[in-house]
C-alpha cells in the first residue's frame, strides 16, 4: 500500500508531536509510533524543563554558561544561545497546549535546581514533568483533524535514490529523502509512506545497554537507518549515564531517581553511611551528571558494592511527599520508605548527546530530512548534556525546523517512481531465540566494554563482538519478512558500532568519553 502526506514525522516524543502541530495547518501529517503514543523518552522525564523565568536573579548568559561548563566547552555555542533565548516563548507554547507547571502560592512558578546549574530555573509538573508533557501534546494531537496517528507501526527504512537503484555512498552529493518504508505490525505489511518532507524523531538508544532509564523502545531505529542511508551521524561517544538509577535487581528499564532530588538536598552515601562526593568535586551531590556517574561507579568498583545510597531523610518528610509523589508511592511499593530509609540507586545508561547531525534549522545531511530531539546531534549539548536542557531543546528545534519545512514545502513533490517494498522469497523467522539471544549480547557487550569508563582494549573488543553479530543478524535479516524484533536488532547493533568506533576516534578524556588509556590532565 502507498500512503502519501505532507509531512511524515517518525516519533511521538515531544520534538515529533509539537512539529506536527506547528505544520499541521499547512498540510497533512502521518504520525508514526512504534508503540502506544505514550511509549517515548517524554513521558518518563521525571526532572522537569529547563528554561530562565526568573529574571530577578537568572538571565540567558548564566544559562548559556551552565551549558557550556557542562558540555566541557566543545559545545556549538550558536545552538547554545539558540536553544537558551528562545526557550521561554516555547514554554509559553507549552502553555497554550495545555501543559501545567507548578506554581508557587504567588502565582510565579514553582522553579528547581539541578546539578550544574547556577540558578533555579527548572520549570516543572510534580515529579513526572515528562508525562504533563506528553499527555497534553497526546490531547493537541488527537484533537487536530490533518494529523493522521498511526500506532504500532514501526518505519524499516527511510527512502532515498538508493530505491531507485541509484549507487549513494556518504559522499554522494544531493542524497534526498521521500520518505520511509513502514511496517504495519496488524498486517505484518511493509507499506510506502511518500512524503514531501519526513522528520526523524524516534529518541535514543539506550536500550543497547543492560541497565537504563529509558523505556525499552530507545534502540537507536531513527539514527541507524540515517547511518544506513549515508546520513552524518556524530558525538556517538558521549552516552549519559544517570548517577541515580534506582537499585532493584531484574527491573528493565530502571525507575529513575530524578536529579531534582539531589537539588532539594538528598546526599549521595556508600554502604556503611558515608558521603564520598567531597572526594570528587567541591560541588558534592550537585555536580554534572558525567561527574557523579564516575565518583559512584569508582566508590562500587573500590568497595566491590553494586550501588550506593541517596539519602532525603533529613528534609521534611510531607514536604518530601509533596514534591516527590511518584518516587515516593514506587518506592514505598517495593519496601523503601523515602522520608526514612535510604534509596539503593547506581549508575544507568540514561541519555544520548550525539545522533544525527543537523544545523540550526533541524536539517539532516540528507535533503527533505529533518531530525528532532534525543536522536539529532545539535551541538547543545557538547560533551555532556545539561539537566533538563533536553526537553526544551527538543521543541525549539521543532519550532525551527517548522518554520523551515513551511517556507521550502511549495519546492517538493511526491516522487511517484518508488518501488514498493520487496519481500519475495523470505520466510517468517520462527527463531527467535536467535534475535532475543543476540539483543542480550547486544546489551552485555555495551554495559561490559562501552559504559561509564572505557579502554582502547575494551573498544576493540566490543568492536569485535559486535562485526560477528551484525554478519548473523544481516543474514538473517535478508531472508526473513520484516518484524519489529528483528529491525530492533539490527539497529542496535548499527547504533552500538556508531557508538564504539566514534568512542576509539576520540583520543582523549572529555564530556562523558572517559577512558583510562587518555586520562583528563
Amino acid at each position: 500500500m502507498v500512503r502519501k502526506f505532507d509531512f511524515l514525522v517518525i516519533g511521538s516524543g515531544i520534538a515529533g508531536m509539537s512539529f506536527a502541530l506547528k505544520t499541521a495547518h499547512k498540510g497533512s501529517v502521518a504520525l508514526i509510533c512504534k508503540a502506544g503514543m505514550e511509549e517515548a523518552n517524554t513521558y518518563f522525564a521525571q526532572g522537569g524543563i529547563a528554561s530562565v523565568t526568573n529574571t530577578v536573579v537568572d538571565n540567558f548568559e548564566k544559562h548559556i554558561e551552565d551549558t557550556l561548563i557542562a558540555g566541557d566547552r566543545i559545545n556549538d555555542i550558536r545552538a547554545v544561545e539558540k536553544v537558551v533565548r528562545e526557550a521561554p516563548a516555547q514554554i509559553k507554547q507549552l502553555v497554550e497546549w495545555g501543559v501545567q507547571f507548578d506554581k508557587t502560592e504567588n502565582g510565579e512558578y514553582d522553579l528547581h535546581k539541578e546539578g550544574g546549574h547556577s540558578e533555579f530555573r527548572i520549570l516543572h509538573h510534580k515529579d513526572n514533568t515528562g508525562a504533563e508533557i506528553q499527555t497534553s501534546l497526546i490531547r493537541a494531537v488527537e484533537a487536530h483533524p490533518n494529523i493522521t496517528v498511526f500506532k504500532n507501526h514501526f518505519a524499516v527504512e527511510i527512502i532515498t535514490q538508493h530505491h531507485l537503484g541509484i549507487i549513494v555512498t556518504r559522499y554522494t552529493p544531493g542524497i534526498k529523502c521521500f520518505g520511509a518504508y513502514v511496517l504495519d505490525e496488524a498486517t505484518g505489511r511493509v507499506d510506502t509512506f511518500l512524503s514531501k518532507v519526513t522528520v526523524m524523531a524516534t529518541g535514543g538508544c539506550e536500550a543497547v545497554y543492560r541497565n537504563t532509564t529509558n523505556p525499552l523502545v530507545a534502540t537507536g531505529d531513527g539514527i541507524a537507518m540515517v547511518y544506513r542511508a549515508k546520513g552524518a551521524v556524530k558525538d556517538m561517544e558521549f552516552i549519559q549515564f544517570h548517577p541515580t538509577a534506582l537499585f532493584h535487581p531484574g527491573d528493565r528499564p530502571s525507575f529513575l531517581i530524578t536529579e531534582a532530588m539531589r537539588g532539594y538536598g538528598a546526599v549521595l552515601r556508600t554502604l556503611d553511611g558515608a558521603e564520598f562526593m567531597q572526594k570528587y568535586d567541591p560541588r558534592l551531590s550537585l555536580a554534572p551528571r558525567d561527574i557523579v556517574a564516575r565518583a559512584i561507579d569508582n566508590e562500587m568498583k573500590q568497595r566491590g558494592d553494586d550501588h550506593v545510597y541517596l539519602d532525603v531523610t533529613h528534609k521534611d518528610a510531607e514536604e518530601t511527599k509533596r514534591h516527590f509523589p511518584n518516587i515516593y508511592k514506587h518506592c514505598l511499593d517495593i519496601g523503601i520508605d523515602i522520608t526514612r530509609d535510604y534509596i539503593p540507586v547506581a549508575p544507568a545508561a540514561h541519555y544520548l548527546c550525539g545522533g544525527i547531525k543537523v544545523d540550526l534549522d533541524g536539517q539532516s545531511s540528507i535533503k527533505r530530512l529533518y531530525a528532532l530531539g534525543e536522536c539529532s546531534c545539535t551541538g547543545l549539548h557538547g560533551g555532556n548534556r545539561l539537566a533538563s536542557n533536553s526537553l526544551i531543546e527538543a521543541i525549539v528545534y521543532a519550532d525551527a525546523a517548522a518554520r523551515h519545512a513551511l517556507s521550502v514545502l511549495d519546492r517538493y513533490d511526491f516522487n511517484t517512481d518508488i518501488p514498493e517494498w520487496n519481500d519475495e522469497g523470505t520466510i517468517t523467522n520462527e527463531e527467535r531465540i536467535l534475535i532475543t539471544q543476540s539483543m542480550k549480547e547486544v546489551n552485555q557487550i555495551m554495559e561490559s566494554y562501552v559504559g561509564i569508563v572505557r579502554s582502547n582494549v575494551r573498544l576493540t573488543r566490543a568492536w569485535n563482538r559486535l562485526d560477528i553479530l551484525y554478519e548473523e543478524t544481516e543474514s538473517l535479516f535478508k531472508r526473513s519478512k520484516a518484524s519489529r524484533e528483528i529491525c530492533e536488532l539490527r539497529n542496535m547493533i548499527n547504533v552500538g558500532y556508531l557508538i564504539t568506533r566514534q568512542a576509539m576516534e576520540r583520543k582523549e578524556s572529555r564530556g562523558l568519553h572517559y577512558t583510562i588509556d587518555y586520562p583528563r590532565k
